[in-house]
């Protein structure tokens, strides 16, 4: 196999680092923000489950933060209740918010925060459905709603007079100034064009300024079954300021073997943003997890990082439990969690996808 580029930048030289950054998602956090489960044709013929799941994920992450939640309506919100205390959920912490979503995919479409001058903010990113779901104006409002909620800015996220379109499971960050993201997302020209005609410079411009991320690793392609065109999410994640999870497909004939290895290669050749080489650990894959023909974006690395736990999505795979194991390793300060994902993940999303975090303020 031919080694592909690495694409690495150098240290961007602006102020940004210092003074607008967001922070790493294993750092304390005040809240996770979540949006319950409402739009059945996510879940074609398998939505009966999905709001227990999400019961258990609200369960598992109101131990040790607030889940602030997003609900329809007065009577959305009666039904989540009764659902919650059903499954022994703390409600003391758990916020209620009324608001108009289509879809619950809280990592895209939810605020990114960053933390301005050691004070909490929201960027002001663009939700378009992936570019590719016409489903998305209600969802796009969901930053600003964060920001009057908690009344903190919304900074403008604009690049060549536009407001940027960036998802938060289209890049991951280890909090000091390095962003993971693949140019399967953000840089093909032809299938979900978020920016049109952004090049790679005008993505690092914008994750400087507005991220204070001042080194992007490009990634090449992203796993089989991703709806996103290449979410960073589903193949790999930082686990510290150091430290990269990737996963990796050991089948030659499995679809994601090729693509897995080239970022592996890339990753291998890349560097943090003090010019060292990041190290890297490997996930294992699932087997094909396949529902009505088609196969779906099951991984491990969709994990998501709480102050309470690491939650995990387990697919009743054998490799369940070497996942579990691996990140254990890696989290020594808080237990790993795994979450049963094989209905969730027919929505083409598990546990990263649905969560966004609220850091905490520094002295908070």
């Amino acid at each position: 196999m031919s080694t592909p580029p690495v694409h690495v930048t150098q240290p961007i030289p602006v102020l940004a680092r210092r003074a607008q950054v967001m922070p790493a998602e294993w750092g304390r956090h005040d809240a996770t923000w979540l949006a319950w489960p409402h739009n059945v044709r996510d879940w074609p013929g398998r939505f009966g489950p999905i709001p227990w799941v999400y019961a258990e994920i609200v369960r598992n992450v109101a131990r040790d933060e607030l889940v602030r939640l997003l609900v329809l309506d007065a009577a959305h919100e009666k039904k989540v209740r009764r659902i919650l205390e059903r499954a022994t959920v703390p409600l003391e912490n758990v916020r209620f918010h009324r608001a108009r979503t289509d879809r619950i995919w809280t990592r895209d479409s939810g605020p990114i925060f960053v933390l301005r001058n050691g004070k909490k903010a929201i960027a002001g990113l663009r939700f378009n459905a992936w570019a590719k779901y016409p489903d998305w104006r209600n969802d796009t409002k969901n930053p600003s709603r964060a920001a009057k909620i908690l009344d903190v800015p919304l900074l403008p996220a604009v690049h060549r007079d536009r407001q940027v379109v960036l998802e938060g499971g289209a890049i991951d960050v280890n909090g000091q100034g390095t962003l993971l993201t693949t140019e399967e997302c953000l840089l093909d020209p032809e299938v979900q064009v978020r920016n049109p005609g952004f090049r790679r410079e005008d993505y690092e411009q914008v994750f400087a300024e507005v991220l204070g991320a001042t080194s992007t690793i490009w990634l090449g392609k992203g796993i089989a079954g991703d709806d996103t065109h290449g979410h960073v999410d589903d193949l790999a994640r930082f686990v510290s300021p150091r430290l990269v999870v990737l996963c990796r497909e050991t089948n030659p004939n499995d679809a994601n073997h090729r693509p897995l290895e080239e970022n592996r290669e890339r990753l291998e050749g890349a560097k943090l943003q003090d010019g060292s080489r990041p190290e890297v650990v490997f996930l294992p894959m699932p087997a094909p997890v396949v529902f009505d023909g088609q196969r779906l974006p099951a991984s491990y690395a969709n994990f998501y990082v709480c102050n309470a736990a690491v939650l995990v999505p387990t697919f009743n795979d054998p490799n369940d439990r070497i996942a579990l194991g691996i990140l254990s390793e890696l989290f020594r300060d808080r237990p790993v969690v795994g979450i049963h994902a094989l209905d969730l993940v027919w929505g083409l999303g598990t546990l990263h996808c649905l969560s966004q975090q609220e850091p905490a303020a520094p002295g908070a």
